[in-house]
Order: C-alpha cells, then structure tokens, then sequence
C-alpha cells in the first residue's frame, strides 16, 4: 500500500491536530485509531517496504510512517525511557511484582531497565504457575523471590488467591505487572490493585484477544485473517481476558511473506521498548485519566501535553 494513501486513511487529520476534548482542561493530543472507537491511542510506524519479490520483501527497509499527531504521540512515550531525563522530583522508587508463565523476555527486559536506571522501580518478586519456566529460573538467579500461584491441582505447592494478595502486601508491591502470565487473574488481586496492574498482548487490541489468544496462536490468528498491521498493546487489567482500558500501543506490518514466527519476533521487539517506557511513566506516577475513563500518559517534558 503506498505510504501516503495510508497516512491518509489511518490519520483522519494528517496535517492539523484534531480540537481538545472538552472534558480536558490541559491539551491533549488525540490520535484517531481506526481499529477502536473507545480511546485515543499513541502508535507509531516501522517495518519492510513491500516489494514485487517475495525473496526481497523481507530485507528492504524504509523510513517511519508517521502522521504528524503520531509523531509528538510517540515522543511522549519514548521520553519514559530516557535514562537521561529528569526523573519527577520527590517519587520514590516503584516496588513491582512481575508475573510470567514461560520464557521471561519481557520481564528479563524489564528487570534490565530498572537495574539500568531507565525505570524508576525495583522488581522484588516474580509470580509464575511454571517454577520450571525460565523467567523463574532467571529470577532466581538474579535473587529475586518466586511464588508459586495458583495452586496445584492436589493442593500441595502454590498459593490461593488469598495467600497470594498477602503476600504482595507484606512485600509492598505497588504495581503488578503480566508479562506473559497465561492464567486468569483472580477478583481478589484485581480489587487489591485498581488501576495499578498492567499487562502486555501481541495483538491490536481488541481485535485477537480474549480466551484462548495468546502467543504464537495470536500471531497465526493476525496472519489467517489477512490484517495488515498488528503491535503490542498495553492495557490495564480487569476481571476478564483482554478487556481492561487500553494505554499505548505500537504498531508494525504484517508482511505477505511473514510466517507466524517472523510475525512474532517483530511485535516481541516492540513490545519490550513500549513496555519499559510506559513502566517508567508508571513508576514517575506519570499515569493520568480521563474524566471518561481513559488512561493518559503524562509527558515527562511538557507535564501540560497528554497521549
């Protein structure tokens, strides 16, 4: 497709930013998103130009497409991860718990970012139903404690639903994070942290989410369906899979020559960078909401300037 007539179709206004909603005293800077009428997303662009020739087609590269909106949008987010940003005076360092079900890569991500300084947090335990998987071999050798929820199916190891919010609240986690936890979150934890639990998909939400999508069955899905484009989203989390208030997302092509695993690797390199900057936004209590119930990300900048 080319670049302009997508620009055009994608971004309802290419030129001039769209007026500020009235429910916003400060400015805030909307981005229409064609795939969900329920909020304003920050996106951006990259990935391989389409070529005649399928050998081809997955080794040209070409620049960002960007409507004019997207490309301040994206600032405000890529600032969260700038270690050499000023972080918001006087916030203390963010205790997080992170839970996994296998590999661990965004996790390990995350957990590099908050040792590096680009998050203003600590990852002080890794919740996993896998003991064996290797976010929690990782996180033990890095000294960080690992529970086991929910329980196994004879009652022997793991926690309830009960134990498990005890115990974050003994270690005061203040944020809970899903990086690949393939279980259904209980009522009890959601109610213990509103607002204050994320978790991270493969897909442009809400299209390929819900009971049943998750890893490469995501990615297959996408490819089956013939979508263009696909990303990571970011969303908070509620009693249900895939449904919670949307707060960033990214999006990369789907190419003609893709398979579910060339597919995979670009929305897994997306999703580290988008899920460290909006953790650090998280941690510098940069997080705000809508009168409508909409998160807005806070640019660390210009603290008048909302995505």
């Amino acid at each position: 497709m080319d670049s302009r007539c997508f620009i055009t179709e994608f971004c309802s206004n290419p030129i001039f930013p769209p007026p500020v909603p009235k429910t916003l005293n400060k400015p805030f800077l909307a981005l229409p998103c064609r795939w969900s009428d329920r909020a304003h997303r920050c996106l951006s662009f990259e990935g391989t130009r389409f070529s005649a020739s399928p050998e081809t087609a997955k080794n040209r590269r070409f620049p960002k497409l960007e409507c004019v909106n997207t490309r301040a949008s994206q600032e405000i987010i890529k600032d969260a991860g700038d270690e050499k940003m000023k972080k918001k005076p006087g916030v203390a360092k963010k205790k997080l718990a992170v839970f996994v079900s296998g590999g661990g890569s965004n996790f390990k991500s995350i957990h590099e970012a908050c040792h590096e300084g680009s998050v203003h947090g600590d990852v002080i335990a890794l919740v996993t139903n896998k003991t064996d998987c290797g976010g929690a071999e990782y996180a033990r050798n890095k000294g960080i404690p690992v529970l086991q929820f929910p329980k196994t199916k004879d009652g022997a190891d793991g926690l309830s639903p009960t134990d498990l919010v005890a115990a974050l609240r003994n270690s005061e986690v203040e944020f809970v994070l899903l990086a690949g936890f393939l279980k259904l979150i209980p009522a009890e934890l959601i109610r213990a942290y509103p607002r204050a639990m994320l978790n991270i998909h493969p897909s442009l939400l809400p299209a390929f989410g819900g009971k049943g999508y998750y890893g490469m069955k995501v990615h297959k899905a996408v490819i089956s369906s013939g979508a263009r484009y696909s990303g990571p989203t970011i969303h908070f989390v509620d009693e249900h899979y895939d449904t919670g208030r949307i707060l960033a997302q990214r999006v990369v092509p789907v190419l003609s020559t893709d398979s579910p695993e060339d597919l995979a690797a670009r929305v897994l390199k997306e999703e580290h960078k988008l899920y460290k900057e909006v953790i650090a936004a998280l941690c510098e209590e940069r997080i705000a909401w809508r009168e409508d119930g909409v998160p807005l990300i806070q640019s660390r900048q210009d603290p008048n300037l909302f995505c």
